[in-house]
């Protein structure tokens, strides 16, 4: 017990230290006080993922066609709207996308681009609907552990990155995974407006291996400023290694079994997609064969809004 005393005691201690080197830009900005908020929603997240399958167990599935066009729709534009601000201030600011230490200055440019990486955060929890979504519409296969892992982790890890270095190189993944997301909800969007779109989609399978290239490019970056001596903070690229090599073998898994390990739905007479049950979702990608928005259910039809 006294381990146990003495290291929580340290812990709070750590944590009390690294508060002073926090950004004091950022300290009273919506979520940035206390990490508790952020913790608070991924927990209730977790929650929902035990409790929102029983909820709907014995209730038929929810179509939801209307939310999921006006949800990815407006994840376009909330990605979008970061990648552009991102790209605009740092390179107003005179970024280099080879090295680039964090200025904690009031340069307006600087604030820009910590905004701009705050809302990049904001849009992580705004994520966790795709799983509160699948669930609903009972897409229980969906909620993998790479679907999991990827939502509850990005959300945390980017409150520690905006509390600590809202700048600087941070804005190279963000502005690359950003962009990537208008593709990706870009996708969803057109899959939510029925099957007769299913022929505008052929490119499903390379939102995936672009995700795939985006984080070798992380790693790359990462590893470069570590063997160049940047003076950005070492643990955060550290950091950033380890995270993009778990998603490195987890999405190389999903694309075997997606594309590889089974014939594509072409050859299975595949039916068309419907929103959010061909997924490649932001870090957590998987693959639904379904009918369309109107899918029959053995017992009876799905709810409307």
């Amino acid at each position: 017990m006294e381990v146990v005393t003495h290291f929580v005691n340290d812990t709070v201690e750590f944590y009390k230290w690294s508060l002073t080197i926090a950004d004091k830009r950022v300290e009273n900005w919506p979520m940035m006080a206390s990490p508790l908020p952020t913790l608070a929603i991924s927990c209730l997240y977790l929650l929902f993922l035990w409790v929102g399958p029983r909820y709907m167990q014995d209730r038929q599935p929810y179509t939801l066609r209307r939310t999921l066009i006006v949800y990815n729709f407006s994840m376009v534009v909330l990605n979008f709207y970061i990648a552009k601000e991102l790209l605009i201030a740092t390179r107003a600011a005179g970024y280099s996308y080879l090295c680039q230490p964090v200025n904690y200055s009031n340069d307006v440019n600087e604030v820009r681009i910590a905004s701009a990486l705050w809302w990049y955060y904001i849009s992580k929890g705004v994520e966790f609907l795709d799983t509160v979504f699948f669930i609903l519409r009972k897409k229980f296969n969906q909620v993998s552990f790479l679907h999991v892992y990827h939502h509850c982790t990005m959300f945390i890890l980017w409150w520690i990155g905006i509390k600590w270095v809202p700048g600087g190189q941070a804005f190279f993944g963000a502005t690359i995974n950003s962009s990537i997301h208008v593709l990706m909800y870009g996708y969803y969007g057109l899959a939510a407006l029925g099957p007769q779109m299913q022929k505008y989609l052929w490119w499903k399978k390379y939102l995936t291996i672009i995700q795939m290239i985006q984080f070798h490019v992380t790693i790359g970056h990462a590893g470069h400023s570590l063997y160049t001596g940047c003076p950005f903070p070492c643990w955060m690229q550290w950091a950033l290694i380890g995270y993009a090599v778990t998603f490195i073998i987890l999405f190389a898994n999903f694309y075997y079994h997606a594309y590889r390990g089974k014939p594509s739905s072409s050859q299975k007479g595949g039916k068309p997609i419907a929103n959010g049950t061909s997924v490649v979702t932001n870090g957590h990608s998987k693959v639904e064969e379904v009918e369309d928005n109107g899918k029959r259910q053995k017992k009876g039809r799905a709810k409307r809004e």
